[in-house]
């Protein structure tokens, strides 16, 4: 089988709170049809070690912040860390979202659920951030 690699893109993402969730469903389904993506798997990437990368639920926004909020009850800012620029929580907080999803693409469309949506997830923002979405195909 012949699998080719794709060209690979940079997002920028605008963050504008400490804590937050954006949806980049859109980007991503844009790269799938801008790189003529049919049948393969799509990946993305976030390089930052404050930020990560999650799927869930994109109809309902209170489901984003009940999962922000859980997560700052869970992981306070303030605490006893031992990092010491003061953003130790976002840290924990990044590890728990991951760095990165593998998404399948079939017939050019990703093969998310019903209500699924991607999220960059910013752990101690506001920041310009960056994520990679690349692909491999067949």
């Amino acid at each position: 089988m012949l699998v080719s690699f794709g060209c690979m893109k940079k997002l920028m993402v605008q963050t504008s709170s400490r804590t937050e969730m954006v949806d980049i469903t859109s980007q991503v389904k844009a790269y799938v049809r801008e790189e003529g993506v049919t049948n393969g798997f799509v990946f993305v990437h976030v390089p930052h070690t404050t930020a990560g990368v999650t799927i869930n639920e994109g109809a309902d926004p209170t489901v984003q912040q009940d999962i922000i909020n859980c997560l700052n009850n869970l992981i306070p800012k303030q605490k006893e860390y031992q990092h010491s620029e003061g953003n130790s929580d976002a840290h924990i907080k990044a590890s728990l979202m991951g760095s990165q999803l593998s998404l399948i693409v079939k017939d050019q469309e990703l093969l998310l659920g019903t209500w699924q949506h991607i999220f960059f997830f910013e752990g101690d923002g506001p920041r310009t951030r960056y994520c990679y979405i690349s692909h491999i195909s067949k």
